[in-house]
């Protein structure tokens, strides 16, 4: 690949760390493909939902181009749904991305900007019912690891964004870049992103 992609993480007050750091870790195996930068609101850190509070490398006023964007999930979509300013950056840097991702209830945020209507996505099973409020013409899956539709990634909760990045990985590299990477991580990579158990404990099937 000629030009690394830049990958922007939005970052809001109480996300989920393991939405944000299972997927960079993964990504950030090969730098010279996936350049990591943490997005805000505002200038300064932002506190996760576990406690530990990440620095903010750009905010959403100045001016750069992701390839990838990442929206990860956490008790804080439930306040940022309704947030317009960030639904609104999400709306307008979707357009141009190459890819765009969604971790956990990150899903909501992406189907309140209006950026999945007309899709198929997934989302955390134990908050299925309240992510799938938001969306007119989404074609919500209750078991799926994660759904690639076109150039949208979604994936179920916290560490099936791990699972998600490595297909990522697979998509824009190859099988054995991904696969590579889950060794060095030791990581058990699922590879089938229709195994999902989670969605019969959470009572969404029979």
């Amino acid at each position: 690949m000629a030009k690394a992609l830049n990958v922007g993480v939005i970052l809001f007050e109480n996300f989920e760390l393991l939405d944000v750091f299972g997927p960079l870790e993964m990504l950030g195996m090969y730098p010279e493909t996936f350049r990591l930068h943490m997005l805000g609101q505002h200038a300064g850190a932002v506190r996760s939902a576990q406690g530990p509070r990440v620095a903010v490398d750009s905010t959403f006023d100045q001016p750069r181009e992701y390839q990838i964007l990442l929206v990860p999930g956490g008790a804080g979509t439930r306040t940022e749904v309704s947030n317009q300013a960030l639904l609104n950056w999400l709306s307008n840097h979707a357009e141009n991305a190459e890819y765009v991702m969604s971790v956990c209830t990150g899903s909501a945020l992406l189907a309140a900007s209006g950026l999945l209507e007309g899709r198929r996505a997934t989302t955390n099973k134990n908050a299925f019912q309240w992510v799938t409020g938001f969306g007119d013409r989404v074609t919500w899956i209750k078991q799926a690891r994660w759904i690639v539709d076109g150039n949208y990634f979604t994936s179920s909760g916290v560490s099936a964004g791990i699972d998600m990045s490595l297909g990522l990985i697979e998509e824009i590299l190859d099988r054995p870049s991904a696969e590579q990477a889950a060794i060095w991580a030791e990581y058990e990579w699922n590879r089938d992103p229709r195994r999902d158990p989670f969605a019969s404990i959470a009572g969404l099937i029979d």
